[in-house]
């Protein structure tokens, strides 16, 4: 598989999310470098306030050796701010040794205002967009863009 065959993955696991007037429903895949899938999650997979890229990361074991050479393909640009928890997505992937991101739709500032990717190439980690494949990444997310000014 390629970039965009992994995201549009990302993209459809954004749809396994239970819809939050809160919060935007996301996905994320956790490949090595070797093209093989490492993790998956979504948007509030183990509890209400859990992110996709947080929720794929705490399926890996911290020292992975594979964590430096991966992507984390999201179908959202991981956030760069949050309110539920101390730590955000764009710190937790560069903690994490993961130097590469491939998204489909960058962060409308519905709820913070995040810019994780400038954060996560302040950090040193490449990012790579495929707006292609935004419309993807917003349908799962039409009830939060129906708002005025969305």
């Amino acid at each position: 598989m390629n970039d965009y065959d992994w995201l549009r993955l990302a993209c459809d696991l954004a749809r396994l999310c239970p819809p939050s007037p809160a919060a935007f429903s996301v996905g994320a895949v956790v490949v090595a470098a070797d093209g093989r899938e490492i993790a998956r999650g979504h948007s509030r997979e183990g509890d209400p306030h859990e992110h996709a890229e947080e929720a794929a990361l705490a399926k890996i074991l911290p020292d992975d050796p594979r964590l430096p050479g991966a992507t984390v393909y999201s179908s959202l640009e991981p956030c760069g701010r949050r309110r539920s928890r101390p730590r955000p997505c764009s710190r937790l992937i560069a903690d994490s040794g993961v130097r590469r991101v491939v998204l489909a739709w960058r962060e409308p500032p519905l709820f913070v205002d995040g810019h994780g990717a400038d954060d996560l190439a302040a950090a040193g980690v490449t990012v790579v967009e495929i707006p292609e494949l935004a419309e993807a990444a917003r349908e799962p997310n039409a009830h939060l863009l129906s708002r005025p000014g969305f």
